[in-house]
């Protein structure tokens, strides 16, 4: 297979498909989705260990439903999935949009990742507008916004600048929790940096905390 590429205007990055699939190019660096290299955390035994999992467990909901409203490379959409969550994700950026596509595509191919991909649907849309129109309740949804503070991050892996040629922080956090929350979920999970605020201000029912992540969990009242 030969190469293509596409230079994005404004971006001073490339989106540039190879071989081993659909990569965004810029810097020096080389980002590809790639579900993959995620296999040892999907084990049975790692898995249930996942903070991410721990704190969108729903308890007695035999087949759970999640909606992640900023999917980004779609790697915490697959810790969902593994655990057993169908996962409707939201991606506005086209270019984000289309490695992610590119992922579940390969994915789909590979025996030991294709039952959970294939319990992964991606939207390409504004999440804001998506969560306000869903035509169901999921039992969870899972925000993990991109804020000013995070691109100036020690943390944040080298190759994963790349995503902030495209990415826009987010510019208006009670929106996209009062979206969240229209969604009638039975908890709303957010991602956050161990010291990071809360998101809009608002005090979480509950946290999980690691030394890299911190999730903040508000279970909505039910009525």
């Amino acid at each position: 297979m030969g190469t293509d590429s596409k230079m994005l205007e404004g971006a001073g990055v490339e989106l540039r498909r190879d071989a081993e699939g659909l990569a965004l190019v810029g810097d020096g660096m080389v980002l590809r989705a790639d579900f993959a290299r995620l296999l040892p955390r999907l084990r049975p035994d790692r898995l249930g260990r996942e903070l991410l999992v721990r704190a969108a467990r729903v308890r007695g909901a035999e087949a759970p439903t999640a909606v992640d409203a900023t999917a980004g490379l779609g790697e915490d959409s697959l810790l969902l999935a593994a655990a057993g969550f169908t996962v409707t994700m939201f991606e506005q950026d086209p270019v984000i949009a289309a490695l992610l596509r590119d992922a579940l595509e390969r994915a789909a191919n590979e025996p030991q990742l294709a039952g959970t991909v294939a319990r992964m649907g991606l939207v390409e849309g504004d999440s804001v507008a998506g969560l306000r129109e869903l035509d169901f309740s999921p039992d969870v949804v899972f925000l993990d916004p991109m804020f000013p503070e995070r691109t100036k991050s020690a943390a944040v892996k080298k190759k994963f600048q790349l995503l902030h040629h495209l990415e826009r922080p987010c510019d208006n956090e009670d929106e996209l929790l009062d979206a969240a929350l229209a969604a009638r979920p039975r908890k709303i999970v957010i991602k956050r940096p161990p010291k990071g605020p809360w998101l809009a201000g608002v005090k979480p029912s509950h946290s999980l905390a690691g030394k890299a992540v911190r999730y903040d969990v508000i279970v909505p009242p039910r009525g």
